[in-house]
């Protein structure tokens, strides 16, 4: 079975760590990274990439500040009131709702894919999970959660 942590007794490994001491070889071999170096690689070139593209859009664009261009605007008019007036809230209920539900379909479609493989037991547990769902859903309008008035 593979450990995470080298036995010393294996003279292949004695040798490899002593003799022909690599890091890097090290570490990809024993603990398996050299499946994730791509990914990596990846998402360094990404953050590249994007600071580069900022940094181009910082040092070529315009500066040309003005009054009208810094000042606060709502929808193209004036600001009016304070900006820390509260909400009703049914606007942070319909977007709680909205989150639950929108991750009940995240949740189907690795299922969907995978139930060839779970089987009736995941199909159980999938049933399961959706009646939990939908008897919120029931209480959550018979309370009247989804009514705006």
């Amino acid at each position: 079975m593979w450990s995470a942590v080298p036995i010393l007794t294996d003279r292949k490994v004695i040798n490899t760590l002593f003799f022909n001491f690599n890091p890097l070889l090290l570490v990809c071999k024993y603990i398996m990274l050299e499946n994730y170096i791509p990914i990596l690689i990846f998402c360094a070139i990404g953050v590249v990439v994007a600071i580069v593209m900022v940094g181009i859009g910082f040092v070529l664009g315009p500066h040309k500040p003005e009054k009208e261009k810094n000042s606060p605007y709502e929808c193209g008019f004036e600001a009016s009131g304070d900006s820390r007036m509260k909400f009703d809230v049914r606007y942070y209920l319909v977007a709680i709702l909205f989150i639950i539900f929108d991750l009940e379909i995240a949740f189907m479609f690795p299922w969907a894919v995978a139930l060839p493989k779970i089987g009736m037991v995941g199909f159980l547990a999938m049933s399961v999970f959706l009646a939990i769902l939908v008897v919120g859903f029931i209480y959550e309008w018979k309370k009247g959660a989804l009514e705006w008035e």
